[in-house]
């Protein structure tokens, strides 16, 4: 069997990530898969890109524009929706042809245009789609907050500026996908059963197949190791309680960098005399600016990209904390328990699902930072800790390792080829 997996980017980005370690799985365990990307990174041969189109950055720039005129030409919220005005046809391309499967992921930002994937669909081959956010079964946005108008009709998108110039781009982008799926039959993938619970109640997935399957890690590579020797390496103190936090932007409100920051001022204020063993390690854009929110020292790393300083960054740090306020099942999650971890998060979105409370770490009372602060607090004391770094461990492997994802959607590939 072949499986073409499609991608805006082949390495940056949480879906990215996600759709490469998935090619991967699929590979190591007897499925012929490909990625076809708009944006290459590396020499991997099983990954295509569209090829050098001088077009595609002015399609991307064109999609913004639209948006920002919308928008009544402010900037706020310009990369939280996409409208698919703008892309490239890619069904004539022979990866495309020859694959018996077409799985489509993260493909906004210009790569590919509703009337892209609708021709996708009329090709006849079999499709499923992974939800590495809500676009799929809402208007525009990639995560809807409070807002619940995709069960019927988006429109007037909170996102965008009241009274906004021209068409209201959400109820037109949801009419448009509206009739692309209902000639279409589609197997929608959620990675969290939040998000395929969220897709269930949509109008737009109303009679398509709706199913929750995890991301994969390779957790041969993502493994426990020395703490001490990966602290060397990171050139971190050794004598200290490192707390991990990563995002590839710091500054989006959707992660709740704020609520981090307000979490260690009460650890401050509360356990004086854990506040003096802890420091701070913060993976990410403008990781460098945020020395001054914090009470504690803090060691900024930019974007990584390299597997093996990651793996040793996590091997380094006695927890991670994540306190996103949206988010659908994040990889740096996998990745910590992975490597024996335990997590802190909010109860929100796939966070609960993953982080199983006061076992492999613990789940902190949404939007409430001394909870949050708590959670640190008993997590990097607990009498437990090295069992809870075992059971991290175990959950990692038992839940999303490579062999067990990939028998998953090796399963879903046998059903959509056999209909």
């Amino acid at each position: 069997m072949r499986v073409l997996i499609i991608n805006t980017s082949e390495r940056i980005g949480g879906a990215a990530i996600a759709a490469n370690r998935l090619m991967e799985a699929l590979k190591n365990n007897g499925i012929k898969a490909k990625m076809l990307v708009r944006d290459k990174q590396t020499e991997q041969m099983t990954v295509v890109p569209i090829g050098g189109n001088w077009m595609l950055p002015v399609k991307f720039v064109w999609e913004r524009i639209v948006i920002f005129i919308a928008n009544r030409l402010k900037k706020h919220n310009l990369f939280q929706v996409d409208i698919a005005n703008t892309g490239t046809d890619i069904t004539s391309m022979p990866e495309f042809q020859q694959a018996d499967v077409i799985h489509l992921h993260w493909v906004n930002q210009g790569f590919m245009s509703l009337s892209d994937i609708e021709k996708i669909i009329r090709s006849g081959k079999p499709i499923v789609i992974t939800m590495h956010d809500m676009w799929y079964f809402t208007g525009i946005c990639h995560y809807s907050g409070s807002c619940d108008k995709y069960r019927n009709e988006c429109n007037h998108c909170p996102l965008l500026t009241k009274g906004g110039f021209g068409k209201d781009l959400a109820s037109k982008v949801f009419k448009r996908k509206l009739k692309i799926y209902s000639e279409a039959k589609i197997t929608f993938i959620g990675c969290s059963r939040w998000i395929s619970a969220l897709a269930e109640q949509g109008r737009l997935t109303n009679g398509q197949v709706v199913m929750n399957i995890p991301n994969a890690i390779n957790t041969n590579v993502f493994h426990p190791k020395d703490k001490a020797e990966a602290r060397r390496i990171c050139h971190l103190p050794e004598d200290k309680k490192l707390v991990l936090f990563g995002s590839q932007r710091i500054t989006d409100e959707r992660k709740g960098f704020k609520y981090l920051v307000d979490a260690c001022n009460l650890i401050k204020s509360n356990y004086p005399e854990l506040a003096e063993r802890i420091c701070l390690v913060v993976v990410g854009a403008d990781s460098e600016k945020v020395r001054s929110q914090i009470p504690f020292p803090v060691y900024p790393v930019s974007y990584v990209s390299d597997e093996e300083y990651m793996v040793n960054l996590y091997n380094a740090v006695d927890i991670y904390v994540t306190p996103s306020l949206q988010d659908n099942l994040p990889n740096t999650i996998v990745e910590a328990m992975s490597c024996g971890v335990p997590c802190v998060g909010f109860n929100v979105g796939g966070i609960p699902e993953m982080i199983d409370h006061l076992h492999n770490g613990y789940v902190a009372e949404y939007c409430n930072a001394d909870d949050f602060a708590n959670g640190i607090r008993w997590t990097l004391d607990s009498s437990n800790y090295d069992s809870l770094c075992d059971i991290a461990r175990r959950k990692a492997v038992s839940t999303y390792s490579e062999s067990h994802v990939a028998r998953l959607y090796t399963n879903v590939y046998n059903k959509v080829v056999n209909k």
